[in-house]
């Protein structure tokens, strides 16, 4: 159907971000001529009506257009947005949450023509396959299916046009960065914004996170507690990606176990996002929770390595060293290490409790040597205090140089803390950072558990 397709020229997707940014000042400026002369009552009312019709536009608008455009929409979910009045933010982040759980679907037929035109007719491949998507994302749809071999599996196709249509918003780059300046500091440099480019391109080589999947998959194959379900590659091509099916339920279901249950949960998701990236040098830099499903047994699956990243240790490095000196307040040393990088510049007018206060802010649940329930509430103001160069609290962060090979590592840990806020896991999140910041013995039983795993499985290759 014509009004189902994913728009794909460049001057129509700009016109629809264009409708979309005027439409909210609009709406903005119409609900504050509103309000003159009303009851408080009458106020609250019309700003929950504003944040709500504001919230579905953006879901509309961004969810239809898939692709970078919906990508930012996810960038946006997690965050406190100045717009919206200071009560309604909760219920906006919640409606605007749909963007990281689901997409509108395109019809099945629609899918099934991508699906066989690169793996010819499907009853040659598939026994069955569930016309039910069981997930939509930014990129494409994923559906059950069972193959000639009996095997189940999960397929993912991508949209048709979303190619082109990636390919537009990049070329309205340029527009996107000032939406992006929300969200990153340094949104509008233009090495950060080919990093953010080369990124969002990079998800829709299908053969690529195909390959990614598989060597996560072999990492983590026998693991006790983390299960990667592996790609299988005969069926995989530029359009279709098939792996084996990993059955859990939807992480938002992890809410409703008990607290043990939840925090089990979270040491795991902690492990394989951050603790992983600092002692692989790899890591996943799209941490949402469509992309974690939990099984009865209490195992955690981990899909969706199209936006799969390596960082030089170098890198790693810094950062650990940064973390390091922050955890014992040595502001000089945490300016001494970003001016050498270049990140503070000596007439910025930055000083070092200005960066000690920052790195506080943004990554201080690793360095607080206690436990600590991350609420949605705490995982927005740690992304807001770190990428929103609007705070108040932070106003110098607008002359600080955020290095592009940081870009999607930081967002990798923020994305973390907002999944964890999801499920208000409890932990102490610094006893497990010092495994990668000082590198230490784990102290949790999941952690030993790994290690003796590790261990058996080095002895092995031996």
């Amino acid at each position: 159907m014509a009004d189902r397709q994913i728009p794909t020229g460049r001057l129509a997707r700009g016109a629809m971000l264009g409708r979309l940014a005027a439409g909210q000042a609009a709406r903005g400026a119409g609900t504050r001529l509103a309000m003159l002369g009303r009851t408080e009552q009458a106020r609250r009312v019309l700003a929950q009506r504003s944040t709500l019709q504001a919230a579905q536009q953006i879901v509309t608008v961004l969810g239809g257009m898939k692709g970078a455009a919906m990508k930012l929409g996810q960038m946006a979910s997690v965050l406190d947005l100045d717009m919206i009045p200071a009560d309604y933010r909760e219920m906006f982040r919640t409606k605007l949450a749909a963007l990281l759980d689901s997409a509108p679907e395109v019809p099945f037929a629609d899918m099934m023509a991508v699906l066989e035109h690169d793996l010819g007719r499907a009853g040659r491949v598939f026994a069955d396959i569930d016309p039910v998507p069981v997930a939509a994302a930014s990129i494409g749809q994923v559906y059950r299916a069972r193959l000639r071999d009996g095997r189940f599996v999960a397929v993912k196709v991508k949209y048709p046009g979303v190619d082109l249509a990636v390919h537009a918003d990049m070329r309205n780059l340029q527009f996107f960065s000032l939406l992006w300046k929300s969200f990153l500091p340094s949104a509008g440099d233009q090495d950060v914004l080919t990093e953010i480019a080369r990124n969002i391109v990079a998800e829709l080589d299908y053969r690529q996170e195909a390959r990614n999947q598989h060597r996560v998959a072999s990492r983590y194959r026998g693991h006790p507690f983390i299960t990667v379900p592996d790609s299988i590659g005969e069926f995989c091509t530029d359009n279709v990606l098939v792996t084996e099916f990993f059955d859990g339920r939807p992480f938002q279901d992890a809410r409703t176990l008990p607290a043990a249950q939840r925090n089990h949960v979270g040491e795991l998701v902690y492990r394989f996002y951050i603790t992983a990236m600092f002692a692989d040098g790899e890591y996943c830099a799209d941490p949402h929770p469509g992309n974690v499903l939990v099984a009865d047994d209490g195992r955690v699956g981990f899909v969706d390595f199209g936006l799969y990243n390596t960082i030089e240790r170098e890198h790693l490095e810094l950062e650990r060293q940064v973390l390091c000196a922050a955890e014992q307040n040595r502001a000089d040393e945490v300016y001494r290490l970003w001016a050498a990088r270049g990140i503070v510049e000596p007439d910025s007018g930055v000083l070092a409790q200005d960066c000690l206060e920052y790195v506080w802010s943004a990554a201080g649940w690793h360095l607080h040597d206690e436990p600590i329930t991350v609420t949605p509430e705490l995982a927005t103001s740690a992304v807001v205090l770190a990428a929103d160069p609007r705070s108040s609290e932070h106003r110098s962060v607008r002359n600080l140089l955020l290095p592009p090979e940081h870009v999607f590592s930081r967002r990798a840990d923020l994305f973390t803390l907002t999944a964890l806020g999801r499920i208000e896991a409890t932990q102490n999140w610094h006893q497990l950072a010092r495994e990668w910041l000082h590198h230490e013995a784990p102290t949790t039983d999941i952690g030993r558990a790994i290690e003796a795993w590790r261990r058996a499985g080095v002895r092995s290759e031996r």
